[in-house]
């Protein structure tokens, strides 16, 4: 009988292998397991969403998850995936990186739970210590060379330009490292990761198995794609990052809420914790009234507010209705400029909306919404001049910095359509 976390992992598409006894060291109790995150930013993208989800359902399901950050890994960096070497950190910028990975790893996983609390480790606190001659003695003289050259990851890079480094081909030592020492300080006895973590793990576990026959699993996940073939998480603009300072709540949200209906349900799937019934409730709307778009407008609202709040989805809600004429009152700038980033924009100095400002119908002709102050006063008494999406009635109405959004931008509507964005500097 299969356990009913991989019940659930096969339900959702995620297991893509597993090691044999998987299942049955499962259901002898709970059990330890741990991904691992690189620092090589001081944030993590959409991308890392799939292992972080791996070890919240770990978590679901009453066993303990090891988030651990590569401290010491990430000063070096592991070639899958990757077609040539990256730059390496200082330490100063490497703790940075580990500071803000913390906080949103904060908000998948629970580290104050009273049977199975979640750790986050930092690798650099024991390779950091391992000098080179001891590492040679203990760890390398159990691998083959023939057998690493044969990995993959490794293969890619010897028959590129770039080649690869002593450095980056010693990563997987590091790796099957970690996972022994987790193995004997914490018990940790599963590893997770992506599909192209596979020869990694499972080097480590043939390493556990060689140090007093220690026993060590493995389960990884399939690749995320767009249904398209294209990468996931990635946009015109870059990666979708789990940072608000990065990528604002605005976009986040909408980069969930414009996946098509056959990506909207796999990600409902991967990266939520809804259960099987709610989804298969989705999917049936999905089948019958597709225009609702249900299953897109649930993923985005889950995935938002799990990385960014009650209060960043609620404000982004607000946004998104913006568009179509909703309150601009208490949206972020940052949101506005998102909104209205494809939006003709014309650049104000502050100095032209002090004192009693600039008549609304002059703003109007001067950005080119009319052809005129006379066209434009013919709007205005027509009910189409809108500043901030409220209507203005007023023909003698002056706009003033108090009316912009905090003093960096004033959204100007023709009719109910047509918009233009006053962006104040200085």
């Amino acid at each position: 009988m299969s356990h009913p976390m991989i019940e659930d992992f096969l339900w959702r598409g995620l297991l893509h292998s597993q090691t044999e006894g998987l299942e049955d060291a499962l259901a002898e109790g709970p059990m330890t397991g741990y991904a691992g995150f690189d620092p090589t930013a001081d944030s993590l993208h959409v991308g890392s969403l799939l292992p972080i989800m791996g070890l919240a359902r770990l978590q679901q399901y009453g066993h303990q998850p090891i988030a651990l950050i590569g401290g010491g890994t990430g000063m070096i960096g592991d070639p899958s995936g990757k077609s040539k070497e990256r730059t390496l950190l200082s330490d100063d910028a490497l703790q940075h990186n580990i500071r803000g990975i913390r906080k949103q790893l904060e908000h998948f996983l629970d580290f104050d739970a009273r049977k199975n609390p979640a750790l986050l480790l930092n690798n650099g606190d024991w390779l950091g210590t391992m000098g080179f001659i001891d590492f040679l003695r203990d760890v390398g003289k159990h691998f083959s060379v023939n057998h690493m050259m044969a990995k993959e990851s490794v293969k890619r890079r010897l028959e590129g330009d770039e080649g690869i480094s002593y450095t980056e081909f010693s990563y997987m030592l590091l790796q099957a490292y970690d996972f022994h020492y987790l193995n004997k300080e914490y018990g940790c006895q599963l590893q997770i990761g992506g599909s192209d973590q596979w020869g990694n793990i499972t080097l480590g576990i043939d390493f556990i198995r060689r140090q007093k026959g220690g026993k060590a699993h493995g389960l990884v996940m399939p690749l995320v794609t767009n249904s398209n073939g294209t990468k996931f998480g990635k946009t015109e603009s870059g990666n979708v990052w789990l940072d608000p300072e990065r990528t604002s709540p605005y976009r986040f949200y909408q980069f969930w809420l414009n996946t098509s209906d056959e990506d909207a349900l796999r990600y409902l799937k991967y990266f939520t914790l809804l259960d099987r019934n709610t989804i298969l409730e989705l999917e049936r709307s999905q089948q019958e009234e597709p225009g609702k778009r249900e299953v897109q407008h649930t993923l985005a609202e889950d995935v938002t507010k799990r990385v960014h709040g009650l209060e960043a989805l609620e404000n982004v809600k607000r946004a998104s209705k913006i568009i179509f004429g909703g309150e601009i009152t208490h949206i972020p700038a940052k949101d506005i400029a998102d909104i209205f980033a494809d939006v003709p924009s014309t650049e104000y100095p502050a100095s032209a909306f002090e004192g009693e400002g600039k008549p609304i119908l002059d703003l109007f002709a001067e950005v080119g919404l009319t052809k005129s102050k006379g066209e434009a006063r013919r709007l205005l008494q027509g009910g189409g001049v809108n500043l901030n999406n409220q209507r203005v009635n007023d023909i003698g109405r002056n706009v003033t910095m108090e009316d912009s959004q905090e003093g960096q931008f004033l959204v100007l509507r023709k009719g109910s359509k047509h918009y233009h964005l006053v962006r104040i500097t200085g």
